[in-house]
């Protein structure tokens, strides 16, 4: 039965780890945001369960007394039976969470399995069955710890691998004295306005843009070394940080001429600690402080924080700070929108400047928001020298996916609108303004938005209010701040029996069949369970 157990053992215990290995990965191996997770109702339950606790509890009888050891041993074969039976049913499902192949996560599960099979010889060098039984349950409970450590004991090396590779990007791009290069960063709308840019600049120049999730300094330096060559003429970089001064380490490396600030809010505000700090990364002080002399700030005119940001900055002469804006009524813009007609399949404006210069545009975007963005976009690439004729000819090459939302037909003829690229306030009350514009019965389908520090609960409840101004149905996927989005949407009308707590996609996909019907539009807002794209 040893043996058996040993297998079982073996076989959970590889879960975990990759498991654990996913997480850190997926939270970019940065402590603030894994320590965020732990706060959320996910991550509260990896420690929070009765499995653990039971399993503490026999580890704790196994201490006390051998008397107890045949009880823990059957417990815990059951308990080990039952959590292999459920890894076997997520690898035939294809469902296993497991990090992204790299070299460092190669290195690391290397790592890590070397450890557990040193402790399963260790182990079974004991001779004492019911010490055997309290080391099997000692590193199955100490898990999360002890891949932890192997990824923190290593760090400093991944570190200096990561300073050698800035470094010889630096002295690459530091070769390319006629790259123009482009730096995009913001709380939202940066990843958009990156492709729209990318695809509009195309039509002229030779351009490189960093690829999707690439924009941390070191995904940008891998950009630097791999994609660029001396031919290239335009590099447009997006910024992304969850620190304070990772935006000027990422333009001392690639030394931007032209700035672009999407705009800031609170997204992220748990991880850097202040407001302050969050806007000068993400809000676009560091990278008004990197441009040259010579160089162009561009920022969203209709974002609070951007304007702040151009108060405040004297890195650069009036006439190279640009500011584009939906309307000229509040700020006097350089570039604004007129007319702005959004279809289920496309958006159309009018833009006008300063000289009086217009232009027509119909892009294959979904969203009023997105014209927000290729402003930013049709902004910097006249400030570059194309024509407004140009430019519009060339945004009838953008893509509905660019814009990080599409629309889909979904079975039983049900409008799909995919946004689960990534979500953020500004970006949810984007989104459902879209989908505001769809005649029939409308629903929604999101998790609570997480790092967002002190004001929570605040935004949470606005979401709440919105959803309930545009949507007949709304089903929330996390608990988090469930009770602050029912809050806000009961306060405007909504009623309790409209917006549900689900997490299940089969319960999820029956709760919107029994509400929907053909012509009816759903909306997948944020990281909903992956489960739900093909149901739906």
């Amino acid at each position: 039965m040893f043996s058996i157990i040993s297998i079982f053992w073996f076989f959970r215990e590889s879960k975990y780890i990759l498991f654990w290995l996913y997480l850190w990965q997926l939270k970019e191996y940065h402590i603030a945001r894994i320590l965020d997770h732990f706060k959320t109702e996910k991550g509260k339950k990896l420690f929070l369960n009765p499995i653990l606790f039971a399993k503490i509890v026999l580890s704790a009888l196994l201490l006390i007394s051998n008397a107890f050891f045949a009880f823990c041993f059957f417990v815990l074969f059951l308990i080990y039976l039952l959590e292999c039976g459920v890894f076997a049913k997520t690898i035939l499902a294809k469902q296993i969470k497991k990090p992204v192949k790299t070299s460092k996560t190669l290195f690391l599960i290397f790592t890590s399995f070397a450890a557990l099979i040193l402790s399963l010889w260790g182990i079974s060098q004991i001779a004492n069955e019911p010490s055997v039984l309290f080391y099997f349950l000692a590193f199955d409970i100490l898990t999360p710890l002890i891949v932890s450590a192997v990824v923190l004991i290593f760090q400093p090396l991944f570190i200096y691998a990561r300073n050698n590779i800035l470094k010889k990007a630096t002295e690459k791009r530091n070769t390319l004295k006629d790259l123009t290069v482009i730096g995009i960063t913001g709380s939202y709308g940066k990843t958009s306005t990156k492709e729209f840019l990318t695809t509009i600049l195309s039509k002229k120049f030779k351009v490189v843009s960093t690829k999707e999730h690439q924009n941390s300094e070191i995904g940008i330096a891998n950009c630097i070394l791999n994609d660029l060559s001396a031919e290239s003429q335009i590099l447009i970089v997006e910024m992304g940080a969850y620190d304070k001064g990772k935006v000027k380490e990422v333009c001392f490396m690639a030394k931007p001429k032209i700035g672009v600030v999407t705009g800031g809010n609170e997204q992220h505000l748990a991880l850097f600690g202040s407001l302050k700090n969050l806007l000068s990364a993400e809000g676009g002080g560091e990278l008004a402080e990197s441009l040259p002399k010579n160089g162009i700030l561009v920022v969203n005119g209709d974002n609070k924080f951007c304007l702040d940001l151009l108060r405040k900055s004297s890195n650069l002469p009036v006439n190279q700070e640009k500011k584009y804006t939906l309307g000229n009524k509040a700020i006097d813009g350089d570039i604004w929108t007129e007319d702005i007609v959004v279809e289920k399949n496309s958006i159309s404006f009018v833009t006008v400047n300063k000289g009086g210069e217009m232009g027509h545009f119909k892009v294959n975007v979904l969203g009023g928001h997105n014209a927000q963005n290729l402003l930013g976009a049709i902004l910097v690439a006249r400030e570059l020298g194309m024509s407004i004729e140009e430019i519009s000819e060339a945004c009838k090459s953008v893509k509905q996916e660019q814009a990080g939302m599409v629309l889909k037909q979904g079975k039983d003829g049900l409008d799909i609108i995919d946004s689960s690229y990534s979500a953020n306030p500004d970006g949810i009350f984007a989104d459902l303004d879209y989908l505001n514009i769809f005649p029939n019965k409308k629903a929604v389908i999101m998790p609570c938005l997480i790092e967002l520090g002190p004001k929570s609960s605040e935004i949470h409840q606005k979401i709440g209010k919105k959803i309930a101004q545009v949507c007949g149905l709304a089903v929330i996927t996390s608990k988090d701040k469930f009770e602050d989005i029912k809050k806000g949407a009961v306060e405007a009308g909504m009623k309790h029996s409209s917006i549900l707590l689900c997490d299940n996609p089969d319960e999820v996909a029956t709760i919107i069949s029994l509400f929907c019907k053909q012509g009816d539009a759903v909306l997948l807002e944020g990281r909903v369970p992956s489960k739900l794209h093909e149901l739906f």
